[in-house]
């Protein structure tokens, strides 16, 4: 990570823990749990300059937090993640991690990319300071030949002069930086590819755009009030128009990292899950 700003971990959990979350989140996938993944983009009231999201990504995604039925060992598997950021991000000497204080995640997003030359273009997962300073991404594809199932994952490594093209081989694990410096894409994918994503937040960045958010939504509504004024002509309302409270459409509920990690549940924006 100090190096490339990228870090590649295979045989992450073994074959028997691999099948055993492959198995949980195909049967997620064939029982329609699945949605479109979703863009910023798609938000757009415009429709004549709005980008078709299927043309940006293709996958389809379901997000798990592990306490739902038939995803122990997706929660398995997100605790053992949690244990490597802990472990690194607390040790001494451990480079540019040791700039961040890093106590909480997203719940997992099982992402399946279902063939068919689907894809997803190059792209920053957190170009806006939402607070997301590491992607961890772990794959479920047994016998992946990209020369024929393509899928691959290309990322620009710090400082970006080159390219690294990532196989999703079944019980790899990949870490990275979610900002700026790590641009990437998924190629065209010619059979169903499986992946599981968690960002993980570094506090300061989070709490300060938890607080643009907070400062944006009392704009809102001041501008919603002043327009709800009436004039003299007009009755006035029994209640003023409410508006949409704002939250950044990249912050979800946070998780513990550790029990050894303090977390404060006033910190977790509640929101819709992350548009990357």
């Amino acid at each position: 990570m100090n190096q490339y700003g990228l870090s590649v971990v295979d045989d992450f959990l073994g074959m028997e823990k691999g099948l055993q979350i492959l198995n949980e989140v195909g049967c997620m996938y064939n029982s329609g749990a699945f949605q479109d993944g979703q863009l910023v983009h798609n938000m757009r009231t415009d429709a004549r300059s709005a980008v078709r999201g299927d043309k940006i990504r293709g996958d389809k995604i379901k997000w798990v937090g592990g306490t739902e039925p038939g995803c122990s060992n997706v929660c398995y598997l997100t605790n053992q993640i949690d244990s490597v950021i802990y472990r690194v991000n607390t040790m001494k000497d451990n480079g540019i991690l040791g700039n961040y204080h890093i106590r909480e995640r997203t719940r997992a997003m099982v992402a399946c990319y279902p063939g068919s030359g689907t894809h997803y273009v190059m792209h920053v997962d957190n170009p806006n300071k939402d607070g997301r300073v590491i992607t961890a991404i772990y794959y479920l594809n047994i016998n992946w030949d990209a020369r024929e199932s393509g899928g691959i994952l290309r990322i620009r490594p710090t400082p970006g002069t080159t390219v690294a093209d990532i196989e999703p081989k079944f019980d790899r694990l990949i870490f990275f930086w979610s900002d700026i410096r790590n641009p990437h894409e998924v190629q065209p994918a010619h059979r169903t590819r499986y992946a599981i994503t968690v960002w993980y937040f570094d506090a300061k960045e989070r709490e300060e755009a938890l607080n643009r958010a907070k400062q944006e939504n009392s704009r809102n509504n001041a501008i919603a009030a002043q327009q709800a004024e009436p004039d003299s002509t007009t009755p006035a309302p029994a209640t003023a128009p409410a508006s949409r409270p704002l939250t950044p459409a990249s912050m979800s509920t946070g998780s513990a990292l550790n029990a050894n990690v303090p977390s404060n549940s006033n910190s977790c924006a509640t929101g819709s899950e992350i548009c990357t």
